[in-house]
This record gives structure tokens, sequence and C-alpha cells, in this order.
């Protein structure tokens, strides 16, 4: 579970009744593909003929773009986490942070996801004792990429929600 029993009305765009716009909300969505796609190479070195993920992650760059649809996204996303479903370890993660990427278009605070499941990717690729320090440079590596108009709108929910994203954001 990475979304929070109530939904954050900043995440929320302004046609809905939250706060978000929807140029923040394309901002969101690039920051997620970008969090998702710095660990594909973890899923694409398990099974390199199967294209669900990178096709998750360059769906969400197109909707942010206003080339498809929401649900074109929406359902690449859920192809991503289908190729998940029998892995484990950091090609499992990587899958799943595609499909997180892919969602956003659907529901913007998806973002984390993206961010929290790339993190565990890189963690579960690392050796035993160097888990933690790659995780943490990862983390750090993913809020560089944060677009100054979203990064305290981010940070903020890294803080709030990171005990439901296994505490990835500890970094």
């Amino acid at each position: 579970m990475i979304l929070p029993k109530d939904r954050d009305t900043r995440f929320i765009t302004i046609r809905r009744g939250g706060t978000l716009t929807d140029s923040d909300h394309r901002l969101l969505a690039f920051w997620a593909a970008a969090c998702a796609e710095h660990v594909l190479h973890l899923f694409e070195s398990v099974q390199p003929s199967d294209p669900r993920p990178r096709q998750a992650i360059e769906q969400i760059r197109a909707w942010a773009r206003g080339e498809i649809r929401m649900s074109q996204s929406r359902a690449a996303g859920g192809h991503a986490m289908a190729a998940a479903r029998d892995l484990s370890g950091a090609a499992r993660h990587a899958a799943y942070a595609a499909g997180q990427a892919a969602v956003v278009a659907h529901v913007a605070a998806h973002d984390l996801g993206a961010a929290a499941y790339a993190i565990r990717a890189v963690r579960a690729a690392a050796p035993g004792r160097q888990r933690e320090s790659a995780g943490r440079l990862e983390c750090r590596w993913q809020r560089e990429q944060l677009p100054d108009v979203i990064r305290e709108l981010v940070l903020d929910d890294q803080r709030l929600r990171n005990e439901i994203c296994w505490s990835v954001f500890d970094c």
C-alpha cells in the first residue's frame, strides 16, 4: 500500500476538486518516468524480450505531452505491473516502478510509488551490506531530478508517506 487512506488534495487536479494544476501533474509524471527509467535496466537484464515496462514509461511521457489519453497510460501501467508478477527482487521492483509511473496519469500520488519501487529495486540489486547506501544514493539522485516547481510538494509528501512507502525516503 503506497497510497494513504485519505487522499491529499494537493495531488488531485483542480477540475476534480483538488489544488493540483495540470502542468504540475505533468511534471509529476515526467519525474516518475525518470525514476522508473533509471532502474529499468534491472528488469530488462532479466526479461530482455518483455517490452511492457519500457512501454509504460513511454506512455506516461506521451500522456504528459498530451499525445494520448489517461486510460492508455493507465492500461500500460497495468501491463507493466503484470510483467512483475512472476519475478522477484530487483527486476520485480523495477517493473512495478514503471507501472506506478504510468498510472500517475490517473492518480498523481502514484509518483511516490514509482520512486519508492525504484529505490527498492536498487536496494535489491546491491550486495547485502551496500543495500541501504545504494538506496540512499538512488533517493538523492531522484531528488536531484525534481523540478523546482514541484520539489517542496514531493519532499513533503515523501515525509508524510515515508512509513507506508517502506521508509525508503530516509536519505
